[in-house]
């Protein structure tokens, strides 16, 4: 058996996980103490991300006629990509938070929805918040209103009920001309 057909099924393997990313981060994962590696997996796959350790000429060959393609000039040591099929900055806020700790993890760079990101890029990625966090927030901001009217609304009504009960014997009907 040839060397390029043990290769293939490994490039199509990498092909398909990257066929619908919407983003994914590339990083040099060398001087990880075994435990950093296993924690860092764990907290990655916990958010349905894909982290593998490639080779750079499989990469190379999976990403072309991809976005992802852009990424080739930073494919240089050892490299390990984290995709994400769901949450675009998930990778980047993971590894970035992870990197705090473990300081030989270094990221390389990064693709999200098709934009190339240098190192700084991904650092700032990561400081965006989860889709749901600014669901939540937005929708808390929608809500706070609402519900500060509504309880204006019910003072009112209590206010009123109060007021209106005493003017409404004094008035009369008018006089017709």
């Amino acid at each position: 058996m040839a060397k390029v057909e043990l290769k293939q099924p490994i490039v199509e393997a990498i092909a398909a996980d990257v066929k619908d990313a919407q983003s994914i981060v590339l990083v040099d994962y060398r001087g990880l103490t075994v435990a950093e590696d296993t924690e860092l997996r764990k907290q990655l796959r916990d958010a349905g991300i894909i982290y593998k350790v490639c080779k750079n000429t499989m990469m190379k060959r999976a990403f072309e006629g991809t976005a992802f393609e852009s990424l080739d000039e930073y494919l240089e040591g050892p490299s390990a990509i984290a995709i994400s099929k769901d949450d675009a900055t998930a990778p980047a806020r993971i590894i970035c938070k992870f990197a705090k700790t473990a300081e030989k993890l270094e990221v390389k760079a990064g693709v999200v929805e098709g934009k190339l990101y240098d190192v700084n890029g991904v650092i700032a990625l990561s400081n965006i918040p989860s889709r749901e966090e600014l669901l939540s927030k937005f929708l808390g901001s929608i809500q706070s209103p609402i519900t500060n009217f509504a309880r204006v609304i019910k003072q009112i009504a209590e206010k009123d009920g109060e007021a209106v009960e005493a003017p409404a014997e004094a008035v009369e009907a008018p006089a017709e001309a």
